[in-house]
C-alpha cells in the first residue's frame, strides 16, 4: 500500500527517524573523504555524500557543507588554504572511511585515528588519501551560503587528478566500478556497484546504442 506522508507528519516525527528518512529519499549519492589541513599543519578528514558535479569547462565540483556549529573543520580549513582533496572509497575502507564523522578535535588528525595514510603532492598542499583508488584536488571557486538552514555550497575547481590508466575508458569515462567505489544510502548505509547499461546520446525520434 502506498503511503502519503505530509510535511505537517514530518515535522512532528522524532529528529533521528526523520534524518533517517529524509536522508534516504533522495537516493543513492556518492560516497567520498574530503582531505584538507589546518593553519598548525594538522590534516583533517570527513567523509561526504553530498557531493555533486556542477560543469565540465570549467570543471566545478561543489559539496554541501553542515552548519559550522556542528561541522566547523573542514569548511574552516578550505577557506583559510583554499584548497582540498575528494577522495573515493573502495569497499574495504567504509568502516574507517564512516568512523571519520566522529566529531574529533582540531587537534586531532582523523588519518591517524581511523588508520588511513595521508599522501601529498609537491603541489597541493592538502592531503589525498593514499588508500583511495580515485582521487582529485580542488581550489576553492566560491562559498555559496545557504541562509534558510545555515549550510554552505563549496564550489572548488579541479587542479589535480589522480586515477589508475586503467579505469579510464577510450572516451574518458571513468570505470569507478572497476575500482569497487561504493555508494551509500542515508547517512550510514553503503553498497557497492554494478552496471546496468550505458547508452549513446540521446536525440529525438533516435533510437538509442548501447556503448
Amino acid at each position: 500500500m502506498l503511503q502519503h506522508i505530509h510535511q505537517s507528519q514530518l515535522s512532528n516525527w522524532e529528529r533521528f527517524y526523520r534524518a533517517n528518512f529524509i536522508n534516504s529519499l533522495s537516493g543513492f549519492k556518492s560516497a567520498a573523504l574530503i582531505g584538507t589541513i589546518n593553519e598548525a599543519g594538522i590534516t583533517n578528514l570527513a567523509i561526504f555524500s553530498n557531493i555533486v558535479h556542477i560543469g565540465a569547462d570549467p570543471s566545478l565540483i561543489g559539496f554541501i557543507n553542515r552548519p559550522k556549529a556542528a561541522a566547523p573543520h573542514t569548511l574552516q580549513n578550505i577557506e583559510h588554504n583554499k584548497v582540498y582533496t575528494i577522495n573515493s572509497i573502495p569497499a574495504g575502507m567504509i568502516e574507517k572511511a564512516h568512523q571519520t564523522s566522529a566529531k574529533y578535535n582540531d587537534n586531532i588528525s582523523e588519518f591517524d585515528a581511523v588508520g588511513l595514510t595521508p599522501h601529498f603532492l609537491p603541489s597541493v598542499l592538502a592531503p589525498f588519501v593514499e588508500e583511495s583508488p580515485v582521487k582529485y584536488a580542488l581550489e576553492l571557486v566560491e562559498i555559496v551560503p545557504i541562509t534558510h538552514n545555515n549550510t554552505f555550497l563549496v564550489i572548488g575547481t579541479i587542479t589535480d587528478v589522480l586515477v589508475p590508466s586503467q579505469l579510464i575508458a577510450s572516451d574518458g569515462f571513468i570505470e569507478l566500478h572497476k575500482a569497487d567505489v561504493v555508494t551509500t544510502l542515508g547517512i550510514d548505509a553503503y553498497f557497492g556497484t554494478q552496471p546496468l547499461g550505458r547508452f549513446s546520446y540521446a536525440k529525438p525520434n533516435q533510437p538509442l546504442a548501447t556503448i
